[in-house]
């Protein structure tokens, strides 16, 4: 996101706070949040530790880095953090049109890198596909829940000035566009997944 805004950890959580907003207006990423911090040190690198905390303010307010900071492990007084993943509950929306809370429905993380920070948002449920993740069709749920993630990437894009570059295919789906490619189809069923569950 170079030129979207400046290297830093203030920066970094400004960004966060931009994003969930944007989340939580498509129901997808809402308070209470949660931060995991990882920690690296220059010139070794990650160091293994992650450090949680509950900011309990706003995550653009002007003491959280420095809450962010007092959570550094004692036994690496230069670590500095490597990545922010903001935690929180999401809804999705069930064949019926009923409303279900889930934790980490969404995950969005983002690292105060020079010369830029960056940020990825990852979802981990079969809600947002034609399938479950059993290889059945369930296109209700996909119908109630796909263009909520398609519009909250579509009001991202908007936000921070730049299109979202999806990520690396997994065992479980592959991002295109604004949402997730349809898997191949045999026998009117999708693949099933549930080995790796």
């Amino acid at each position: 996101m170079d030129g979207v805004a400046p290297p830093g950890l203030e920066s970094a959580l400004a960004v966060a706070a931009r994003m969930c907003h944007a989340l939580r207006e498509h129901g997808l990423l809402v308070p209470p949040l949660g931060l995991e911090c990882d920690w690296f040190v220059h010139g070794t690198g990650g160091i293994g530790v992650t450090t949680r905390l509950s900011p309990r303010c706003p995550l653009d307010a002007s003491e959280l880095p420095a809450r962010v900071l007092t959570t550094r492990p004692m036994g690496f007084p230069d670590a500095q953090v490597g990545s922010i993943l903001v935690v929180g509950s999401g809804t999705w929306i069930d064949a019926a049109g009923e409303k279900r809370r889930e934790h980490r429905l969404v995950e969005l993380t983002v690292a105060p890198d020079a010369p830029g920070i960056w940020a990825e948002l990852a979802v981990f449920h079969d809600i947002w596909g034609p399938f479950d993740f059993r290889g059945l069709p369930h296109p209700d749920i996909e119908k109630q829940n796909a263009p909520r993630l398609a519009a909250a990437l579509q009001s991202l894009d908007a936000l921070l000035g730049v299109s979202a570059e999806p990520g690396d295919p997994t065992y479980f789906g592959t991002a295109e566009g604004h949402g997730i490619k349809p898997p191949e189809v045999i026998d009117g069923r999708g693949p099933d997944l549930t080995d790796l569950l």
